[in-house]
């Protein structure tokens, strides 16, 4: 029962209130509709579609509880290993139940949010406080997992593993920090006995994969008009852009876990070949199919999810097997601690990429360059020889000639993104403010002024405004860089600006930008 009601009962009533909806909606008067103004609340489509997504969720819990309860009953009659295999499984399926929750809690928010302002005057205000406080928790949770990730990684490197160890221990290590004094000990397998209070690191991991996914829905997905589609690469409709963007992330593990799984693993550097390949060619078909801003997220929330799945599939999975061992005083599978120790590398590894690409969207010139796809996989590659130099570091190894390479990669590529110069002025004469005006009116200020025009931005993004010469010639570097140089503005080209007046604008700022 939930809150006196049977689950039973309320899919009933959610039946009924679908079919009730469906009905009315079907007999009300479309011209009528049309005719009124929008204003704030949500129409009975939407909430039909709500209570549908709560009926299937009912359904999907009211099943688990079943089968929790059946392996309950099963577990009362075993004992030993048996037993805690059961336990185990049992509370996986509390872990996914909650996850569900969340995701199911999330989205209903969320989507309730949306549709009740969309088409208003609150709609872009909405949008964007969602879009900061999902953001915030995004990288509160992300510092939290990366920042465990990287201390476990730093353990894992600087163990004590041959000076007066017991027979059971791998390794241990003395640290100072915040005025104290730390001792840490790493067993090869387990403890004699467990303790009571045992800690894990694994909610971390689950919440920045979650207000992370939660985040490219509002930036991308919401607005996928402006975002995530660019119709001169590649003309599709909003949802079938989504359709490819989830089942993408969807597939990129499979494969990614098929892999590891695979005699690749064993393997490490052709493995980490193949792996680079891989990640380069879901690379080059986001390029295809989405604009390039969008393409890069797509690339870091697939390593991110890669990231997340071997934490939740895998590394958690097999510590509660290890734990569970322990309890009932066997000898854990050293297979377990060894399969959660080459995901958690492969994390190590892929912290730094992923870090670099979530934050390019704020950089034109690596995204918007002609040579994003080579300039996403060089600086990813890059981050990638860091990290190896940083982990060599912390085990006492000497690889300084990491960091060079490192570095002049990173130079070639500042090289390659650098803007050409070209010849644009027609007759070799300057143009003018006039001609200049004209085309900021006709592309720019629907989106970029104080009163914006467009149907889906109402306010100006990043509070660029082109209201006033005076405005338009202080903002010339931002014109260049976005407008000229990388092509990134109008977003998606939603505006449909033409290289000629692209080669206009740049000849009047390299003139001088004079306003006469």
């Amino acid at each position: 029962m939930i809150k006196g009601f049977h689950i039973k009962s309320l899919r009933k009533a959610l039946c009924l209130f679908i079919l009730h909806c469906t009905f009315f909606s079907n007999n009300l008067n479309a011209q009528e509709i049309a005719a009124k103004p929008k204003s704030i609340g949500i129409d009975f489509y939407n909430l039909a579609f709500v209570a549908l997504l709560l009926l299937i969720i009912f359904t999907v819990f009211n099943s688990l509880k079943k089968v929790v309860s059946s392996l309950n009953l099963e577990l009362k009659t075993k004992e030993g290993k048996e037993a805690e295999i059961l336990k185990t499984t049992i509370s996986e399926i509390h872990e996914q139940n909650q996850v569900l929750i969340y995701l199911t809690s999330i989205f209903i928010f969320l989507y309730i949010s949306y549709v009740s302002v969309k088409g208003t005057m609150y709609e872009s205000h909405i949008v964007e406080w969602m879009n900061l406080i999902v953001r915030w928790v995004h990288v509160v949770f992300g510092i939290a997992w990366i920042g465990a990730s990287f201390y476990f990684n730093f353990l894992e490197n600087s163990l004590n593993r041959t000076e007066n160890l017991r027979e059971e221990l791998a390794g241990n290590l003395w640290a100072v920090h915040g005025g104290g004094f730390y001792y840490l000990e790493k067993y090869k397998v387990a403890p004699k006995t467990l303790p009571k209070e045992l800690h894990w690191f694994k909610y971390e991991a689950y919440f920045t994969w979650l207000s992370g996914f939660t985040l490219l829905v509002i930036v991308y997905y919401l607005d996928a008009k402006v975002y995530l589609i660019d119709k001169e690469v590649f003309d599709t409709t909003p949802a079938l852009a989504v359709l490819i963007g989830v089942v993408s992330l969807a597939l990129g593990w499979i494969v990614y876990d098929l892999l590891c799984k695979s005699p690749l693993s064993k393997k490490p550097i052709l493995f980490w070949v193949i792996l680079f390949l891989f990640i380069a060619g879901f690379a080059w078909f986001f390029l295809q199919v989405f604009s390039s801003r969008a393409a890069y997220i797509h690339v870091g929330a697939l390593i991110g999810t890669m990231m997340v799945g071997n934490v939740f599939r895998v590394i958690i999975p097999s510590q509660k097997a290890m734990v569970n061992a322990a309890k009932i005083g066997e000898l854990p599978n050293p297979q377990f601690g060894k399969n959660a120790l080459l995901r958690s590398r492969h994390n190590n590894y892929l912290t730094l990429p992923v870090i670099y690409i979530m934050i390019s969207n704020h950089f034109p010139s690596t995204y918007g360059s002609n040579f994003n796809w080579f300039v996403l996989l060089g600086l990813s590659l890059c981050s990638v020889l860091v990290k190896h130099y940083l982990n060599k570091m912390e085990q006492g190894q000497k690889a300084v000639w990491l960091l060079p390479i490192a570095a002049l990669g990173i130079f070639a590529l500042t090289f390659i993104t650098a803007p050409k110069k070209k010849e644009v002025c027609i007759e070799d004469k300057p143009a003018t403010f006039v001609e200049v005006n004209a085309i900021m009116e006709k592309r720019c200020v629907q989106c970029h002024s104080a009163n914006p025009t467009d149907d889906l931005i109402k306010v100006a993004p990043n509070g660029v405004m082109f209201d006033t010469p005076e405005k338009i010639k202080n903002l010339t570097d931002k014109i260049m860089s976005r407008a000229i140089l990388t092509k990134s503005m109008p977003q998606g080209n939603k505006t449909n600006m033409t290289q000629e007046e692209r080669d206009l604008i740049q000849c009047w700022i390299e003139n001088g930008a004079s306003l006469k």
